[in-house]
């Protein structure tokens, strides 16, 4: 006789109505197609790493009880074979009239692909070698009422795999894998924060006035204050805050919101780890930023020599710091720098594929023209250096250069996975530079930030010298999922409406 592991058909076809049908017959019977609470004794690795040593054709009278989702059956008169998955693993299950009975051998045929069920039974292993529980009594502990994929063409379309992502995860097992890695991933980070001393804080996700970043933010409306509010594009600056107050060491691992596009490396809704440490500047942060991304790497990968997209990465040793203007004069082979006026720098960028606009500075010009001639050349990690104020307004200004901040952009792969720096303190300074955001706010710039009133009161207070960088959770994943797009790695991406 030959057992399921050959021979089955995966993937039952049965239209939803004989489903539905199913479930109605079930109901009129006074059986509750939706079952109750199950208590299993075993996990199914677990079953599978012990009975490993069982021999072809051995039966145990070792009693086991497990649950999970119905993944092929056949049945072959008065034998049936089914497979059926947990979270960890699937198990076969050797189902015979005679242990069962008539009438539950008869209602394990009806059961459907995609149906859980609780299994008592013993452990066995068929005279093919696979590994079994032998059946003695089941439960419909939840009615599949729409089949699963065909077994061979699966879940393809990307499309459909991320509206539906609850059948990718059914059929796809790599896609499984991807988010378990993205669980470890997170868990390593908080280890790490934890054990250096970090408390994890938690932060408002409406905000009064747009700060922390420069973006698009969304806006909703509070109707019990009759005043609109943006939803966070930051943490920062409520962490910042809590520097005030005394706190030495915070982190948040969190969501944040920016109305801007989609792309493989953009989602309008996205996870960031901030963190801040009193009495520290832009390179004990990078230091701490390097450590946090090797422990997360180590938890997915098991090595920090990791492979992305074609592309060998080395995380480990120490990451080189290369500053942004030294690395534009590399790549155009033309000097560039704040000693050039900003039409000068304008033709530059042009001549470059930088469209500049009229309210952009010579600071912006040089971020831009960064972007396009010198950030994709970037592969192996580095700290890129020394952006100018224009584009830092929360950065602290590098000590003899008033033109450039103490902050650093971690590059990889010639994206953007970290954004760190010295904190600027200095309360008329913030002053003067929530001042030109909001100046910019004036003249069109959607991206600019407004005057936050209570944290230029905060900084008053005083606010000791500090470290803080925000980490892209989501691209970290990628990098270390060799994923290609955010979608893959964002249990529930954003979509357009589905078309009905």
């Amino acid at each position: 006789m030959q057992d399921c592991a050959n021979t089955l058909e995966a993937f039952d076809d049965d239209p939803i109505a004989v489903r539905l049908a199913k479930r109605e017959a079930l109901i009129a019977a006074g059986r509750d197609p939706y079952g109750h609470r199950f208590d299993c004794t075993h996990r199914i690795a677990g079953l599978i790493d012990r009975y490993r040593p069982l021999e072809d054709g051995a039966s145990t009278e070792d009693a086991v009880c497990i649950a999970g989702r119905v993944m092929a059956k056949r049945d072959q008169g008065k034998i049936a074979f089914l497979v059926v998955r947990d979270a960890d693993a699937e198990i076969q299950l050797f189902c015979r009239v005679d242990a069962l009975g008539e009438g539950p051998y008869a209602e394990l045929k009806d059961l459907d692909v995609g149906d859980w069920i609780g299994v008592w039974g013993t452990m066995m292993r068929t005279r093919r070698g696979e590994l079994s529980v032998a059946t003695e009594r089941f439960e419909l502990l939840s009615k599949s009422l729409r089949p699963l994929p065909e077994k061979f063409h699966g879940l393809a379309d990307k499309e459909t795999r991320y509206r539906q992502r609850y059948v990718d995860l059914i059929m796809n097992p790599e896609v499984r894998s991807t988010f378990e890695a993205r669980f470890k991933m997170i868990s390593a980070m908080r280890r790490f924060m934890d054990d250096a001393g970090y408390y994890e804080a938690e932060t408002p996700m409406l905000h009064a006035i747009l700060g922390g970043a420069n973006a698009k933010p969304f806006i909703t409306h509070h109707n019990a204050l009759d005043r609109d509010y943006y939803l966070r594009i930051a943490t920062e600056l409520h962490l910042k805050r809590l520097l005030v107050g005394g706190f030495e060491r915070v982190y948040e691992i969190g969501r944040q919101f920016r109305n801007e596009g989609m792309d493989p490396f953009h989602n309008p809704e996205f996870t960031t780890m901030e963190a801040y440490r009193a009495f520290s500047d832009q390179e004990g942060i990078a230091e701490l930023t390097q450590g946090v991304i090797q422990a997360a790497a180590l938890a997915v990968c098991g090595t920090l020599e990791i492979s992305y997209q074609g592309k060998r990465i080395d995380l480990s040793g120490e990451w080189p710091r290369r500053t942004m203007l030294g690395l534009i004069n590399e790549a155009i082979e033309e000097e560039v720098g704040f000693h050039l006026s900003r039409a000068e720098l304008s033709a530059i960028a042009k001549r470059h594929g930088v469209q500049v606009e009229a309210a952009w500075g010579p600071g912006k010009i040089i971020g831009e023209l960064f972007e396009a001639v010198a950030e994709e050349n970037i592969i192996q990690p580095t700290f890129v250096t020394e952006h100018p104020v224009e584009i830092s307004p929360l950065a602290k200004r590098k000590p003899g250069d008033d033109n450039v901040t103490d902050r650093f952009e971690l590059l990889i792969c010639g994206h953007e996975y970290a954004n760190g720096f010295s904190e600027l303190n200095d309360p008329i300074d913030q002053a003067q530079r929530f001042a030109a955001q909001a100046a910019a706010k004036e003249t069109g710039d959607a991206e600019a930030m407004g005057y936050d009133d209570d944290y230029i009161r905060a900084l008053e207070y005083g606010m000791p010298p500090a470290g803080g960088v925000g980490i892209g959770i989501d691209r970290l994943v990628m990098l270390l999922t060799d994923s290609a797009s955010i979608r893959d790695v964002l249990l529930f991406p954003h979509m357009r409406e589905e078309a009905k």
